[in-house]
């Protein structure tokens, strides 16, 4: 995608912002042993690093052909 390419101080920092506020949440949600809300901040962790990975591999997914 051209406006991934495009826009690298954008990119850089919402992938620094979701990795470093996910990986925290999957931090302090490990430190909430037992309780279901730990469970809900991980999973939310979780998405914001896998958010933070998709932002990453934009610029690199090659444009699909229509036939």
């Amino acid at each position: 995608m051209k406006f991934w390419k495009e826009h690298t101080s954008l990119r850089v920092t919402l992938i620094a912002l979701f990795f470093f506020v996910g990986l925290g949440l999957v931090i302090y949600g490990w430190t909430l042993t037992g309780k279901l809300s730990g469970l809900g901040l991980m999973i939310v962790g979780v998405i914001l690093l896998l958010a933070a990975l998709m932002i990453y591999n934009k610029p690199f997914e090659t444009e699909k052909r229509k036939l």
